[in-house]
């Protein structure tokens, strides 16, 4: 079961990728931002600690 479910997430994703590049560049750029910003939070605390 989880080797299809791997798989049937891989063919939605490919799926959105060619239907919409731009919409999934937009999703790609939020996730690096959000990514970015918890890094900046977590170096903070860590800096407020010591």
């Amino acid at each position: 079961m989880k080797k299809y479910l791997t798989w049937a997430i891989a063919a939605f994703v490919a799926f959105y990728l060619l239907k919409s590049p731009g919409g999934a560049a937009r999703a790609v750029h939020n996730a690096a931002t959000g990514l970015a910003s918890a890094g900046d939070s977590l170096s903070q605390f860590v800096n407020a600690l010591t």
